[in-house]
């Protein structure tokens, strides 16, 4: 059973756990807007649950030494590359920051063709995808990567999780030419560690050869889960390994003790890093299309190729998320299943939200309370 939360109560809901944590109001909305978007595209691993949870265990909850810093500022760095800026979030909310880069990146795209920012000291962004598809529906190709929270995955032919999950993230403007950004975005582990505890809440199992247990053995039980493996083996080790190289040049430290800071040894760091790029399309035309076509009309041409030739039911990527986020469109309101509304009741009591649903009826769905 599914059911729809209004996106009203559920921002009220989210930017008000925030702002309980000690958020001012600018960072709770940021928090909320993410959560929104993640929802509304139908991503289940990197929903509000997920974002409490990571603030919780390795952000503001943790009082000794917090990864993440309420009411943080963004100390942006000299830089003598005028379409690339370096900055310091000093722990700043990774949502916050990550829609700000962006923007960032879009501006100086629009100058100079393309942008780029890199962050040092951060706090995880959560779903890299959102980010990317919002610039691509603005017209610009755009990519970020970061380093996980964790060191969860396990290298090709390794026993010790010494990755992170590293996910990376490309948008492309293909709205006009298929109806919906052309959105790319995957960790490198076979799964996301969202999904395993996804998985856990809803008492279902892994697929095959996607994590390990304590022992190093293959599991698909959710609960005995403490390392994920990559995907596709030595290429998904090599796609998670640029992460971590990307974040070694900005200023990242070992893996191993990142938001580990109980592990770390005097003067080591403990946070992830972030990457954006945004390209502007105009940058990269040669302008000598063929047949007469013009740049917009060739994406269209080139896609319809690659799904032509008995290819026409083949799905492109970002379109799970089109259609999921039609899907809430109809609804009226964002659609979470019984444990996860549960769980928003339990936060909704701790923070004086009321969580009111209804029962999702995919033919006839009134809109939420």
């Amino acid at each position: 059973m599914e059911y729809v939360l209004s996106v009203d109560v559920h921002n009220a809901l989210v930017a008000a756990a925030y702002r309980q944590r000690g958020f001012d109001e600018e960072e709770a909305a940021q928090a909320a807007r993410f959560c929104e978007m993640a929802a509304w595209h139908g991503i289940k691993t990197h929903n509000a649950l997920k974002a409490l949870h990571l603030d919780d265990h390795f952000g503001s909850g943790n009082r000794t030494n917090p990864g993440c810093v309420p009411g943080a500022k963004i100390q942006k760095l000299p830089s003598r590359f005028p379409a690339a800026e370096q900055w310091n979030a000093n722990r700043k909310l990774g949502q916050a920051v990550a829609f700000e880069a962006m923007e960032t990146c879009m501006r100086l795209a629009d100058r100079y063709g393309v942008g780029i920012v890199s962050v040092d000291q951060a706090f995880h962004y959560l779903w890299g995808g959102g980010y990317v598809m919002d610039a691509a529906k603005k017209g610009y190709i755009a990519y970020t990567n970061c380093t996980a929270a964790l060191a969860e995955v396990v290298p090709f032919g390794g026993k010790f999780p010494t990755l992170g999950t590293n996910p990376h993230s490309w948008g492309f403007p293909t709205t006009d030419a298929i109806g919906f950004p052309i959105v790319i975005d995957w960790a490198t582990s076979t799964v996301a560690m969202g999904r395993v505890q996804q998985f856990l809440r809803e008492g279902r199992e892994l697929p095959p050869n996607c994590a390990v247990d304590a022992t190093g053995a293959v599991t698909t039980d959710p609960a005995k889960v403490v390392a994920l493996l990559p995907f596709g083996a030595h290429k998904g080790y090599g796609l998670s390994l640029i992460n971590e190289l990307v974040a070694a040049l900005i200023g990242g430290s070992l893996p191993t003790i990142r938001s580990r800071p109980e592990k770390a040894p005097p003067g080591e760091k403990t946070t992830p890093n972030f990457f954006f790029q945004v390209i502007h399309p105009e940058a990269l035309s040669c302008g000598t299309f063929a047949r007469g076509r013009d740049q917009a009309a060739n994406i269209k041409a080139v896609i319809e190729d690659i799904l032509g030739h008995g290819n026409e039911s083949c799905l492109l990527p970002g379109q799970i998320e089109h259609e999921a986020a039609q899907r809430s469109a109809a609804a009226g309101g964002l659609i979470f299943t019984q444990a996860e509304i549960d769980e928003f009741k339990r936060i909704g009591e701790a923070v004086g939200v009321e969580v009111k649903a209804q029962a999702y009826e995919p033919t006839s769905v009134a809109r939420a309370n």
